[in-house]
This record gives C-alpha cells, structure tokens and sequence, in this order.
C-alpha cells in the first residue's frame, strides 16, 4: 500500500516536472522564428542605407538573399505574433520600395549619355579637345554656346554638367595654347567664356526663384 500511494504521489509530480520542459519544447520554435524576423529586419535596414552606386551594382547578389530570408518567413509567417507579422509586412515594403527605386535608378543610368557622347553632341562633332588645334578652338567655343542657348530651356541639370565640363576641358586646352592665338581670337574665346558663364548664372537664379 506504501509504495501504491508513493507511487501515486510520484505521478504528479512528474507531470509537473515534464510541463516546464513541455512548454519550453513549444516556445522554442516561435523564439527562433522571432529571431529571424529581426535578423531580417537589421537585413533590410543595412541595405537601404547603403550607398546607392554600390548597390546597382551588388542588386543581383543583395535580392537574392533578399529571397532567402524571406521563404522562411513566408513559410511561417501564421506562427508570428500580430506585431511580428506586422513588422514583417512593414520590412518587405520597405525593401520594395527601395528595390523598386534601384531599378529606377538603373534604368535612368543607362540612358544617359556618357561623357564623351554629351561632348559630340555639344561640339557637333567628335573631337579630342586634349589635342585639338589652337585655332580650333575659337570654333569649338562658339558651337558650345550656340547650344547652350538653343537648348538650355530644356535641359535638366545633367545636361548643365556635361556642358561645365565640356567647358572645363575646353578652358584646359586654351591654357596650353593661348600663345600660339592672336590677340583678336584670344579675346573672342574670352567673350564666349562670360557668355556660357552668364548663361549659367542666369539659370541658377531661376532655380533659387523657384525654390
């Protein structure tokens, strides 16, 4: 009888022993997953911050483990608490939306013109300024500013860059060849110079109107 009611009393008590282990056996998986979505949250949090030049070219590598993360969470996305699924929804559109900026960003990329396209365009011709004639560069001068004044209504301010630089290569070539210039063409690069500057000028005014 002794050892019937030791028994019995056994019973109990290992029942209460095993729930402790029981319970922490159930909690467990929502813990890891808990864990993941906050990983994933620091995940999206680095990749939005980062610079953006970087990133166009990483976008393969960065989406894909994008993906990754996500399966899982996707997967198990009923088993997170209220705020952990709302804080998922909130991670993935926030990296879509900077996902979707990146493309953007890239397709913008790649229809602008490079450098040496902007300068053929604005010269009218292809020409190497490094080694261009001086007295070329009279002529060179006057086609940089007729198309400033023709287009310049129209050109964002990419366009007004290419064109500074276009300016700053021409202004680099004058200085090595200004001496083999007659005083009559010196003074005529001198005039087109101010005028590109005024230009210039003028449009910065009218953006700080707008502003």
């Amino acid at each position: 009888m002794k050892m019937m009611a030791f028994s019995a009393l056994l019973l109990p008590m290992g029942l209460l022993l095993a729930a402790p282990a029981t319970a922490q056996q159930t909690t467990r998986p929502n813990d890891s997953l808990e864990r993941t979505l906050s990983d994933f949250s620091s995940w999206v949090g680095t990749q939005v911050e980062r610079a953006t030049v970087a990133t166009r070219r990483e976008l393969p590598k960065i989406s894909s483990e994008f993906d990754r993360q996500s399966r899982r969470l996707d997967q198990a996305v009923d088993s997170l608490s209220a705020d952990g699924k709302r804080e998922y929804k909130t991670q993935k559109t926030r990296y879509e939306q900077w996902a979707a900026r990146q493309d953007s960003l890239e397709a913008t990329a790649r229809q602008q013109p490079t450098a040496a396209q902007a300068q053929d365009r604005m010269l009218g011709q292809k020409v190497n300024i490094s080694r261009v004639r001086a007295t070329d560069l009279p002529d060179l001068y006057l086609r940089l500013v007729e198309t400033m004044r023709t287009e310049k209504k129209g050109w964002s301010q990419t366009e007004w860059v290419a064109a500074s630089d276009v300016l700053s290569r021409l202004n680099a070539r004058y200085e090595q060849v200004r001496t083999d210039l007659s005083l009559e063409e010196r003074l005529r690069i001198r005039t087109l110079q101010g005028e590109f500057r005024t230009l210039e000028k003028a449009r910065d005014v009218k953006d700080a109107i707008r502003e």
